[in-house]
């Protein structure tokens, strides 16, 4: 499984600042995560107090963001979280982080895949072609191959394109909300109160905010490929987790001004798929709702995209350290791009969605809502995996860096993270809508998981001295 040092390596400088944060914030689904995951924070969670649960998100991924991208500049390579958590915590614990990042990035696919078929599905009825939702997953899959297989600018102009498309819809709504002065109760800064914000429910709507960030953290993958890396990754990080915050608060913001802070958890409870769709069809009309379902399939296609290029990286970082065959790390000769992982996670994620098409699984009270759940749950961890390796590698040595960045920041982000990991671990049956033996099951997967990775490396650590001592080191 070794792999010949120095080839098949990425197109250095091939994409930019604006490139990486497409990808991140496409892999975010504005629309989606707006549209779909915010009514039930809403309606199960703090009320009118999410956008205010935005924010505090937003400060626990800033303070994530301080001590990851400080350790930016001494790590090369599209390794990502495997590479951060190795150069911390050593090998052991990086295999058990890469596993249980691939876990995350397989298991959101898989979710996404099967909500974007549902959306698919239904407009194609409309149109009068019934057809079953996996045939429309497949062929999801089939694009997404072909243009991930492209340069990675290609797939970063798409993305770029749906994401301008998605922000621009929902800002319009935002907007017409305030130009129409909000609902009976006016403008104000409901939302944000902190006796909102802290009110009954908090916890189940940071299950719903939090999920709505997984992907910003794939910013690192793409070091060898961006151009100056040691300044585009820090900038791109912070930016789109900026960004997304952000937007998110004053999305949510706008709604509880539309329908007022008294009266948003109710509306939301009443009907969460006219949350928003309502006030959109009030202020905008019915053919912005039309668009806005279809925006809501590119912005599911655009996450999709985003998510296929990330896990490529994640194969081919893997086959350049010896962990899967060398042939995941062949690039295209045209396009630069790693074709052959993609081929080949793309097999593992049709062979998992045609699983659950034989067992005749819904698409979206099983596949989504179980797959999203463990996604969270999975990548909740690995980020706390990752707080723990920064502050490991900084008391090796600091760099010159201040404790500040090297200590403080990184372990408030861990006591967050796992306090993040535990509310999603105790709404698990919320989130899901199962009390299957399966769904609870889930911490202990990730659990085990990780401890797999580790058991793998001491494995090799005896069988492959040489290999092991190469370990998180084969972009060096």
């Amino acid at each position: 499984m070794e792999n010949q040092p120095g080839a098949n390596r990425l197109q250095a400088n091939s994409i930019g600042l604006a490139h990486i944060i497409f990808f991140v914030v496409a892999a975010a689904a504005p629309m989606t995560a707006v549209v779909g995951a915010t009514p039930p924070a809403f309606a199960f969670g703090n009320g009118a107090g999410v956008p205010g649960a935005f924010i505090l998100a937003g400060i626990l991924y800033l303070l994530f963001s301080v001590g990851f991208t400080a350790m930016t500049r001494h790590i090369s390579g599209a390794g990502a979280f495997y590479a951060y958590i190795t150069r911390g915590l050593g090998s052991p614990a990086g295999i058990g982080g890469a596993l249980t990042a691939l876990l995350a990035y397989f298991a959101i696919q898989i979710s996404v895949f099967a909500l974007f078929a549902v959306f698919v599905s239904g407009f194609a009825a409309s149109l009068g072609l019934d057809l079953p939702w996996w045939v429309w997953a497949f062929a999801g899959l089939a694009i997404v191959v072909a243009l991930g297989r492209r340069h990675i600018a290609v797939s970063g102009v798409i993305l770029g394109l749906c994401m301008i498309a998605e922000l621009v819809i929902l800002l319009v709504l935002d907007l017409a909300i305030l130009a129409h002065g909000g609902g009976a109760a006016g403008i104000s800064v409901s939302g944000f109160r902190l006796s909102e914000v802290f009110g009954p429910g908090l916890g189940v709507t940071m299950v719903f905010v939090l999920g709505s960030y997984v992907g910003f953290e794939a910013t690192a993958i793409f070091g060898e490929e961006a151009s100056n890396p040691d300044r585009t990754i820090p900038r791109a990080t912070y930016i789109a987790v900026i960004l997304i915050t952000a937007f998110y608060a004053f999305s949510t913001w706008a709604i509880v001004q539309y329908y007022g802070p008294d009266k948003a958890q109710a509306a939301a409870s009443a009907s969460l798929e006219g949350f928003y769709f309502a006030p959109m069809e009030a202020l905008l009309g019915g053919w912005v709702v039309k668009l806005a379902n279809v925006l809501l399939i590119t912005s599911l296609f655009a996450c999709l995209l985003s998510f296929h290029n990330t896990l490529n990286r994640y194969f081919y970082a893997l086959g350049h350290e010896g962990l899967l065959s060398s042939h995941v790390t062949k690039v295209h000769d045209d396009h630069g791009s790693p074709h052959v992982a993609g081929l080949v996670q793309a097999a593992l994620v049709a062979t998992i969605l045609g699983l659950f098409a034989l067992i005749g699984a819904d698409p979206y009270g099983v596949v989504f809502s179980w797959m999203s759940a463990l996604a969270v749950l999975s990548i909740v961890a690995v980020q706390i995996m990752v707080s723990v390796a920064v502050i490991a590698f900084f008391r090796r040595d600091s760099f010159g860096r201040s404790p500040l960045v090297t200590l403080v920041a990184p372990i408030l982000a861990t006591l967050g993270l796992m306090t993040a990991f535990g509310l999603v671990w105790s709404n698990l049956s919320m989130l899901t809508g199962s009390e299957s033996p399966i769904v609870q099951a889930f911490p202990v997967i990730v659990v085990c998981v990780a401890a797999s990775g580790s058991l793998l490396a001491l494995r090799i650590k005896r069988s492959q001295p040489e290999l092991y001592a190469r370990l998180g080191r084969a972009f060096d």
